[in-house]
């Protein structure tokens, strides 16, 4: 790295003023630089000096005043009381906190340009008000003519919005009295801020010449963009022989008045007539024939990543590097992306980007829910936001309990007094405000609980504790202002809160002179290293395309030297452009991808520089990496040790009931029947965000049940026309069950969440399709079965190591009836009710009766047939399957693809082969031989839980081909 700019600095400082420096001051715009130029000083003199005092030019302008600096909250809430007064006084309705805010904020920011650069206030604000008046009066003109008057004020379009420019009209007309007023009230409270002292001092209120006095020289260093009230001040110090001024620039920029970086710094000097005391600019950049490394990320995120493996490459001992974030919001990731080297945080861990605020924004979206909406419950997923929260150190069980207590009832939205976080550093997070006053006390409230908890856990880290501690100053001020006024809605407030924390940010501890320093750009005036790393450098970000929100527009602010866009432009070209100067590793990083937030473009300065410039521009456009999973084994669970030794005591010896849904689930995955059936392993209890169709189709068994129970076990055929009638209470009895499965009391639709509604609305349709197909196609019906799930259990013998042993196998029964077709024939039916994709069509028996059975439904209906005629002695019961959606077209029983029904000689025969296929698929789960492994040719379920467990099954003719 050529000589950094401070150490030139320090060389001038001492050549001019020797060993004793106790009577010069040094001042920079912020305080990063001053640590870096006090070891400049250390190594330029070798020995110990006296020092010169060191300060920020707002520290050494307050100076000039015993004034107490007065808090931006505070301003708001003067600004607010003498509003209304004048308000007042002309006879207006005086506004409420609320409308007045979003102007406020506007209005302080344009005082305080006002001041720093000098501007008469009533001057620009009645030419403001002059220009606006012209626009109202003479919208009879002609496009063109109105097109030229917008020119002078752009603010408002000149159609249709009267009178909302007319009440801005006024508001113009009203500031430079509210200007005034502002400032008598920080007089009277003899308190003052910075724009104030500004311009006291320029116009001689403040002594300017006393300010300056007690030292030999003042030495301003580092500056750029200087405000009228500066450069008065600087002139008339420089005229008087106090001041000394060190501008960092190099002739590539500074000569050629077409480079946007230079822009102020030739006012300081051509205009100004500020001397540069390091006399002669000099052209470092231009002669420079060195790497910029560019790279293009795949990602906003992607550019952290990118930069580990650059840090990696490039990082050496006895370097000075810097991360410059052009983009700030790219702290938190770049700190987790990382590598294990020293480093020290410049810009402050933002609190928004903190566990803390997780917290704070979860109470203010809550209580704003319960506020505007006037809620008496929360979303489940807010819940279980504070349920996941480390900070709220909820016990286990009692997270469990509640998480359980949701799933079964599948609670969308949970009442208050049904969530219980007893257990919890926060108990009361959820209780609803009793009135307005309550929300800031009760914040500071749950600050102080967080505050209490992290210190008790261990140390508690110094940035959680500077952010809450920074975090109740704020909600203090706050406070004070709002005890002054009447009634404010509890809305207002947490938007306001929102506002006026989101700027906290806590310092993170290390060493400014040592270790990989990050910082944001403007944070980098003055110091230079030898490495930079430069991220976020996209155009949009670098410049930023938007400005600070005034209501004075850009006509007026360019006539009154004002800031405008291209200011902003200038200032970041030159803080992108004076790395340049000194840094030898120069690595520019950007996201290349377009999206909402990004136009895939580097910054136009890169472009500039490659254009323009004897820089090699290196470019890397990172590609994303097809990554193939490591070969892992397939997991198989071989039936030894335990897992037989468990199998036999379940099954064999306990005589656990096997089910014809385990059957089909052994049939479409072995390793997930263990899962389920063997290890017993549970899903969590969840909310879906879809209705489980388990639960429609209990809803819709249950429903059917309540309908045809009447009519059970009666020897005398019942006539189906009782069944149409039936229809009309259908929708009652659905609203009933659906409540009872969720745990609610339900008597009107209206009482549903959304999701349950559409529930109600297909099990409507399901259950009125089954009644209207059964009153169409059978004359009568008699129920003999109905919803069984106890009665029908049946010792089924097997082999099991050549040994003949038991299992219990058992159906539920849905139903069973005999009915008269309209041709007078009787026929037994085994009824089974399907709400998913089943299907009675079939290619094939021998591709039922297989692994991974095409037809689970035709398998499961045989299950249940062959245990109840075992178990009755009732013989020929056909299977018919009801899926609402196909039953008109294709029927209910059963049928193969060419057209062979399961009836008569065909259907026993086929119950003859089932029983042989129920035997050998048994006699499977239990063979020590055959391990429990997924078959890869099963259909895979988007909301399988064990899909995890899948992943690497080897399809058979894979294991042939190697």
């Amino acid at each position: 790295m050529n000589t950094s700019f401070l150490a030139l600095v320090a060389q001038d400082i001492k050549q001019r003023f020797g060993t004793d420096l106790s009577e010069i001051a040094i001042v920079f715009n912020n305080k990063r630089p001053i640590t870096y130029l006090k070891k400049h000083l250390a190594d330029t003199y070798g020995h110990a000096i006296w020092s010169p005092q060191f300060y920020t030019i707002q520290e050494f302008f307050s100076l000039a005043s015993d004034a107490e600096q007065v808090s931006q909250l505070t301003q708001f809430f003067y600004l607010y009381e003498l509003h209304n007064e004048l308000l007042a006084k002309e006879g207006h309705e005086q506004e409420t906190l609320e409308e007045f805010y979003p102007i406020a904020e506007i209005i302080l920011s344009d005082f305080g340009q006002l001041d720093y650069d000098l501007v008469n206030i009533e001057d620009i604000y009645m030419e403001l008000y002059d220009t606006s008046k012209i626009d109202i009066e003479f919208q009879h003109l002609t496009k063109e003519q109105q097109d030229f008057i917008r020119q002078f004020w752009q603010s408002f379009s000149i159609a249709g919005h009267t009178g909302i420019q007319e009440r801005f009209l006024k508001l113009w007309k009203r500031l430079p009295v509210l200007y005034r007023a502002f400032k008598q009230k920080l007089v009277d409270q003899k308190q003052t801020n910075y724009p104030t002292i500004y311009r006291q001092l320029a116009d001689g209120e403040l002594d300017s010449t006393a300010l300056v006095q007690p030292f030999k020289k003042i030495l301003f260093i580092g500056f750029n963009a200087l405000n009228n009230a500066e450069a008065k001040l600087f002139k008339q110090w420089q005229e008087q022989e106090k001041a000394l001024f060190y501008f960092d620039a190099d002739a590539y920029y500074l000569e050629d008045k077409q480079q946007e970086a230079g822009l102020f710094i030739r006012r300081n000097i051509f205009q100004t007539e500020l001397q540069n005391a390091l006399g002669e600019v000099p052209n470092i950049i231009g002669s420079r024939k060195d790497n910029i490394h560019l790279y293009a990320s795949t990602g906003k995120v992607s550019q952290t990543k990118l930069l580990h493996d650059v840090l990696v490459e490039n990082e050496k001992e006895g370097k000075s590097s810097a991360i410059l974030l052009a983009d700030e919001s790219l702290l938190v990731p770049l700190l987790q992306s990382l590598p294990n080297i020293k480093v020290n945080i410049t810009t402050g861990f933002p609190l928004t980007q903190s566990p803390i605020f997780g917290i704070l924004d979860l109470w203010m979206r809550v209580h704003e829910q319960i506020s505007h909406l006037k809620k008496t419950k929360i979303t489940y997923q807010d819940v279980e936001t504070f349920l996941n929260n480390p900070l709220t150190k909820i016990s286990f069980k009692e997270k469990s309990t509640l998480q359980k207590f949701i799933g079964d009832k599948q609670l969308f939205e949970i009442n208050f007094e049904d969530i219980c976080v007893q257990t919890s550093v926060l108990p009361h997070f959820f209780r609803p405000l009793n009135s307005s006053k309550e929300v800031i006390p009760t914040l500071i409230h749950l600050l102080d609980e967080l505050l209490i908890s992290l210190a008790q856990d261990t140390q508690i880290k110094q940035i959680d504790a500077n952010l809450l501690i920074e975090t109740k100053k704020v909600l203090n001020q706050l406070h004070l202002g709002f005890e002054k006024i009447p009634q404010l809605s509890i809305i207002f407030q947490i938007g306001l809160i929102r506002k006026a924390i989101a700027p906290i940010n806590s310092a993170i501890e290390g060493d400014p002179l040592d270790g990989l320093q990050i910082m944001g750009l403007l944070e980098s005036r003055c110091l230079n290293f030898d490495n930079i790393y430069i991220l976020g450098a996209n155009e949009g970000i670098l410049p930023k395309t938007s400005s600070a929100a005034t209501f004075l527009p850009n006509t007026l602010r360019r006539a009154y030297g004002l800031p405008i866009l291209e200011n902003q432009d200038a200032l970041s070209a030159y803080l992108f452009y004076r790395h340049l100067q000194y840094s030898t590793g120069i690595h520019v990083f950007y996201n290349s991808i377009v999206d909402e937030s990004s136009t895939g473009e580097e910054s136009r300065f890169v472009r500039q520089l490659e254009f323009e410039s004897n820089f090699n521009f290196i470019k890397q456009q990172q590609q994303q990496p097809i990554l193939f999973p490591p070969k892992e084994e397939e997991l198989s669970i071989p039936k030894t040790g335990q897992v037989w030794d468990y199998m036999r005591a379940k099954y064999l010896d306990g005589k656990a009931k096997i089910s014809a849904t385990a059957l089909t689930t052994y049939l479409l995955s072995p390793l997930q029947f263990f899962f389920k059936h063997v290890a017993e392993i549970k899903e969590p209890p969840r909310i879906s965000q879809e209705f489980e169709m388990n639960v429609l189709g209990t809803v819709i068994h249950n429903v059917m049940e309540t309908i045809l129970k009447p009519y059970k076990g009666l020897e005398e055929f019942t006539s189906t026309k009782v069944l149409r009638e039936k229809v009309e209470e259908v929708d009652a009895l659905i609203i009933l069950e659906i409540g009872r499965q969720y745990g609610i009391e339900t008597k009107e639709l209206k009482e549903l969440n959304s999701l349950q509604r559409i529930m109600h609305k297909i099990a409507s349709e399901y259950v009125k399709m089954y009644l209207e197909y059964d009153a169409e196609n059978y004359q009568s019906f008699r129920i003999i079965e109905l919803e069984n799930d106890e009665d029908y259990v049946l010792d089924f013998p097997i082999l099991v190591n050549g040994k003949e042993e038991t299992v219990q196998i058992y159906g539920i029964i849905d139903r069973v009836d005999e009915v008269v077709t309209d041709l007078g024939e009787v026929k037994k039916r085994i009824v089974d009710y399907k709400t998913g994709a089943d299907a009675v069509k079939f290619s094939s028996i021998e591709k039922v009766f297989a692994a991974n059975t095409e037809n689970k439904a035709l398998v499961q209906t045989l299950f249940y047939a062959y245990v109840f005629e075992q178990k009755t002695g009732i013989q020929n019961l056909e299977p018919n399957l009801y899926v609402a959606r196909k039953m008109r077209e294709e029927g209910t029983l059963f049928y193969g693809s060419r057209g062979a029904l399961m009836e008569g000689d065909f259907l026993a025969a086929q119950k003859d082969e089932f029983v042989n296929f129920l035997r050998a698929t048994l006699e499977e789960i239990f063979n020590t031989e055959v391990p429990f492994k997924h078959n890869p040719e099963a259909h895979i379920y988007d909301s399988d839980p064990y899909t995890l467990f899948y992943r690497n099954a080897i399809k058979q003719e894979d294991e042939v081909s190697e």
